[in-house]
């Protein structure tokens, strides 16, 4: 990957939407070789896909809690699988040491919380326990990643 991959890797993180011209207009490539390089960084999965940015509370999803879980070391298999199908989980890492895992979860209000912690998140396989801490304010949205490491 060369300065021109990372150039053109800033814009599309600030706005995925650019057209191949307008890309093309800004890294100073010709719009061939700007769609080239572009799917080229695509195939090799550097960029993995577009989307938008989407207000949480604007949708109703004005609660949110990180979640740290504790595990059985013999079942993260069975808890990665079952975590995927839980639509309210929209990140989830899984980390060195303890806690096994943290997860950042939305919903529309604390009893909605409450309901998919009881209902579900204390259901999935594996968990020994749950630690949940409300998010008061996001003070940095999700944001581009640094062109250089």
């Amino acid at each position: 990957m060369d300065a021109l991959d990372r150039k053109i890797l800033a814009e599309v993180q600030a706005d995925g939407r650019l057209t191949v011209t307008e890309l093309a207009g800004r890294v100073q490539l010709s719009i061939s070789r700007c769609q080239r390089r572009l799917r080229d960084l695509e195939k090799a999965g550097v960029i993995r896909g577009y989307r938008a940015v989407v207000d949480a509370a604007a949708l109703g999803f004005g609660f949110e809690a990180l979640v740290f879980a504790k595990l059985r070391l013999d079942t993260m298999a069975d808890f990665d699988r079952a975590l995927a199908e839980v639509p309210n989980v929209v990140e989830a890492q899984r980390l060195f040491g303890s806690p096994d895992y943290l997860l950042r979860v939305v919903t529309a209000d604390l009893a909605s919380y409450q309901r998919l912690y009881e209902e579900t998140l204390a259901k999935l396989p594996g968990v020994r326990g749950l630690t949940s801490t409300i998010v008061m304010k996001q003070v940095i949205e999700p944001r581009p990643l640094p062109t250089q490491p």
